[in-house]
């Protein structure tokens, strides 16, 4: 199986971690989305959406992350990311759809370069944009969360911690107040310590450099 990856793509992030909690062998592909091989040919052959990540399996390519972790978690038992009760998997994919649909989508590479090169946005603007749709989510995930949990949901991390720690990642580059939002950056603080979390982040890729 191949991952087809950025290492700052939030996306391909999420599914790194899920890998890597299930021990998955897999093979790694890098696409520099920066240099917008995401857009090119060989790619497009692969991916006809042009975004990151593709996943490409014996049964052919999926290319939504959470399809992917959808069919990693039925696939491959071990480490259930969508677990417990009906409600509890129902909380699960509540938070990760609000962090995965509502925040993501606004703030990923492709709106960034429309809001510089096609609408003129300044960095300044831009980062004003960013900053905003981070701490529009980020208010109501709070609320969302219980205090006294190490993760989003239960003892052990799912899909929802999945989807949250790529994004706290990104809200930290952008000068984020994680201070605002304690039990968000508690979770971060706590899933990083795993090393499903640790080895899959950004700053741990062979592209990082």
């Amino acid at each position: 199986m191949k991952l087809y990856s950025y290492f700052r793509s939030s996306a391909a992030y999420r599914v790194r971690i899920a890998l890597n909690l299930k021990n998955i062998k897999h093979e790694l592909a890098i696409v520099d989305l920066l240099k917008s091989e995401q857009l090119g040919d060989d790619y497009l052959t692969t991916n006809k959406q042009g975004l990151l990540p593709a996943f490409e399996t014996d049964q052919g390519v999926l290319a939504q992350s959470l399809a992917i972790l959808e069919w990693l978690d039925e696939t491959y038992p071990q480490c259930p990311l969508v677990t417990g009760t009906a409600w509890q998997k129902a909380q699960i994919r509540n938070l990760s759809f609000a962090i995965a649909c509502d925040i993501h989508p606004l703030n990923n590479l492709r709106v960034l370069k429309y809001l510089s090169d096609e609408l003129c946005v300044d960095t300044e603007g831009k980062n004003k944009w960013y900053q905003h749709w981070i701490e529009e989510g980020f208010n109501k995930i709070e609320l969302m969360l219980n205090k006294s949990n190490h993760y989003c949901i239960g003892n052990q991390p799912t899909l929802a911690d999945i989807c949250l720690v790529p994004q706290v990642y990104n809200a930290i580059r952008f000068n984020i107040d994680m201070s605002l939002y304690p039990k968000i950056a508690a979770i971060y603080i706590h899933c990083n310590k795993l090393a499903a979390f640790s080895d899959a982040a950004p700053q741990n890729q062979p592209d990082a450099n």
